[in-house]
Formats: C-alpha cells, sequence, structure tokens
C-alpha cells in the first residue's frame, strides 16, 4: 500500500508539472485538434475540383458533348485550348487533364471505324491523376454511348454489377485520416510525454533528489507513466467527442470506452518506449532524435497510412510484434465497424502482453541508470 500511495502522489506531482508548462500543454492540445483537423481536410484522396482543358479538333456535336460532360464538384468546366498550346500548359501544370479530339471524331465513330481520343496527364499531381484518369475514362465512354444509342442513359451493361461499400459509403477521405491522426499524435506524445518527464528531472538534477527519498525507482517511473497515460487518454476521448465526431463529422460505429481501454493497454507500451529511450537520452533534442527513430516506423508501418496486405510478408510478419499494428486494427474494427470485446480482445490480449514486455524493459533500464546516478 505504501508504494501504491507513492506512486500516486509521485504520479500527481507530475500532472501539476505538465499543466504549468505550457509548451507541452499546447502541444498536446494542438495534437489533439488542429493536427487532426488539418490531415483529415487537407489530406484528401478523392477527386474533386481537377483542372481540364480540351482540344476541338473535329468541332462536331460529340465534341461538344464531350467537352461538356466533365462536371463539377469532380471537374472543373473544361476549356478549349489550341493544340499548340498544349505542351506549354502542361509543363507549367495549368491543367492536369488535356483531352485531345483529333479531326473527324464523330464521323469515323459513325461509319464504324475506331478513332482514338487521347487524354493528357499531368501525373505529378498524383492522386487526383490516377483517379481522374478512371473517370474522365468513363464518363468519355458514357457519352459516346448516349450520342450512339440516341438515350440519356448509356446502354446496360451485359452483367449486373452490384457495389456495396462497407462503413464508408462516400469513400470520404476524412474519414480514415482523423482517426489515424488521432492515432499517430497518441503514438507521438505518449513517447515525449514519458520521456520529457524523465529527461527534465535529468536536466534539473531533481532526479538525484528523487532517488534520496524513500522511494523506488520502479515507483518513480510506474508515477510518470499512469500520470501521462492519464493525459493521453483524457485527450484522446475529447478529440474522439469534439473534434473528430462532432466537428468533422466522422460518425462512431463502437464503443468510445472500449477504444479507449485499447488506448490504455497501448500506452502500457507507448510510455516504456518514451522511458527507455529517456534513459539513453541526456537532453531534449536528443530525446527528439530518438523519437524520430523509433514512432516514425511505427507509424508508417502500422497499417494506418497503407494497409498491411501491400507491404512485403516479413515484414508483416515483424510488425505483429509491434502493439501499434495491433492498435491500429482495435480503432478500426471499434470505431468504423463497431465491433465488441468479443470481436477484439485477442489484439486487447497481444497489445497487453507486448506492453508488458517492454515496460519491463524500461523499468529495469531506469533502475540501471538510477543506480549509476546514485553511485
Amino acid at each position: 500500500m505504501q508504494s501504491l500511495r507513492n506512486i500516486f502522489w509521485l504520479g500527481t506531482k507530475e500532472l501539476r508539472s505538465f499543466f504549468r508548462d505550457w509548451v507541452l500543454l499546447g502541444l498536446v492540445v494542438y495534437s489533439f485538434s488542429l493536427a487532426i483537423i488539418a490531415q483529415a481536410q487537407s489530406n484528401s484522396q478523392e477527386l474533386h475540383n481537377a483542372s481540364i482543358a480540351y482540344v476541338d479538333e473535329d468541332h462536331s456535336e460529340l465534341s461538344g458533348r464531350l467537352a461538356r460532360a466533365f462536371l463539377p464538384p469532380f471537374f472543373q468546366p473544361a476549356r478549349t485550348v489550341a493544340q499548340k498550346d498544349v505542351d506549354r500548359l502542361m509543363d507549367v501544370g495549368a491543367y492536369t487533364f488535356v483531352l485531345n479530339i483529333p479531326p473527324h471524331f464523330e464521323r469515323d465513330l459513325v461509319g464504324g471505324r475506331r478513332p482514338i481520343l487521347q487524354i493528357n496527364v499531368d501525373a505529378t499531381a498524383m492522386v487526383q491523376a490516377g483517379i481522374g484518369s478512371g473517370y474522365a475514362a468513363q464518363i468519355l465512354s458514357d457519352e459516346i454511348a448516349k450520342f450512339l444509342t440516341r438515350q440519356d442513359e448509356p446502354p446496360p451493361a451485359p452483367i449486373g454489377q452490384v457495389v456495396r461499400i462497407a462503413f464508408n459509403p462516400n469513400v470520404v477521405t476524412a474519414w480514415f485520416t482523423s482517426v489515424m491522426g488521432v492515432i499517430s499524435s497518441t503514438t507521438m506524445l505518449a513517447i515525449i510525454l514519458a520521456g520529457a518527464a524523465v529527461v527534465r528531472e535529468r536536466e534539473h538534477g531533481t532526479v538525484e533528489h528523487l532517488l534520496v527519498m524513500p522511494v523506488t525507482p520502479f515507483e518513480i517511473a510506474m508515477a510518470k507513466i499512469w500520470a501521462n497515460s492519464l493525459i493521453i487518454v483524457g485527450a484522446v476521448g475529447l478529440s474522439l467527442v469534439f473534434i473528430v465526431e462532432r466537428l468533422l463529422r466522422v460518425p462512431i460505429e463502437g464503443s468510445i470506452p472500449l477504444f479507449l481501454f485499447g488506448a490504455l493497454l497501448y500506452l502500457f507500451f507507448a510510455t516504456s518506449v518514451g522511458v527507455f529511450l529517456a534513459t539513453i537520452a541526456r537532453t531534449m533534442p536528443q530525446l527528439g532524435l530518438l523519437y524520430i527513430l523509433v514512432a516514425v516506423p511505427l507509424n508508417l508501418l502500422s497499417g494506418g497510412n497503407t494497409p498491411l496486405e501491400s507491404q512485403p510478408l516479413w515484414l508483416r510478419t515483424i510488425m505483429q510484434a509491434s502493439p501499434s499494428t495491433h492498435f491500429v486494427a482495435i480503432a478500426q474494427a471499434i470505431l468504423y465497424r463497431g465491433a465488441g470485446f468479443e470481436l477484439v480482445w485477442p489484439r486487447f490480449v497481444a497489445t497487453a502482453g507486448i506492453g508488458g514486455i517492454f515496460l519491463a524493459l524500461a523499468l529495469w533500464r531506469f533502475r540501471a541508470v538510477s543506480a549509476q546516478s546514485q553511485s
């Protein structure tokens, strides 16, 4: 009981220190509010307002219909340009797409010949180029089919294809990036706050004062872990409710308390990494450099940016040993698909087990460094 009291009161000291540190407090507020809004609204993966021009060398009814077929919000109204200006306009990035309608296109099409319709694409605009090429091809195909059949709708396909998009019917990027932003901020702040709490004690020379008090290195480390975990769990919950769900209007299908429980298990791992790195770094700049080496690969390879299936088999196997991979899967299952405890408990066990190993490693390292400081 005395050990628990020591951990509790040392943790409250950490909380008071945090709320007096305006830099760290501002970092937490920014990371779980403005940073998530910016990530959700600026990293769009949909085709929107793409610039397009056309060269009309046919001047027929069909060429006019093709030019007018590109409509907002996917495309800007198509503008006519001269053939001699196409290369220059593509070079300066004036248009992402340029449609070239050759002479006698309508006559050759009606006569049963197979005229060539060219679309020039600026692939430096990678997302819009990739998605927009498919959109443009479909629009042109439908418009030509309607012209040939003289119908308002293209003829039915030989098969009936029904596509049902689950969990994100409109394929809105913000629904995905906002939650992944919360996860990235959780990893970042857990490592930085826990590591900074230890490094700050060493920089100010107060770690020696703690070590001569009737407390153990284990109690010191656990106090820093629970205090910083509490701060982050509270920030995650507020961010999900007020930023993700209400401001960005991302529907949360599952239980937020269940997700926060999973986040708490994950924080045993992330804060342990922060404590471990702090035993290596002697200053905050060193901690920042070590953070980049650890946290960036965790975020990039966890499945929060690209699916695990797109990674090599050997890398997917290695990443199964990372709690960040399981935490991303927990978030997607609960928040997007509405999964309950009966579906995600294996992930909880894996996260807690691997996190416990890293916690033991961090505490062992902290004890060793504390023993060196006392000697």
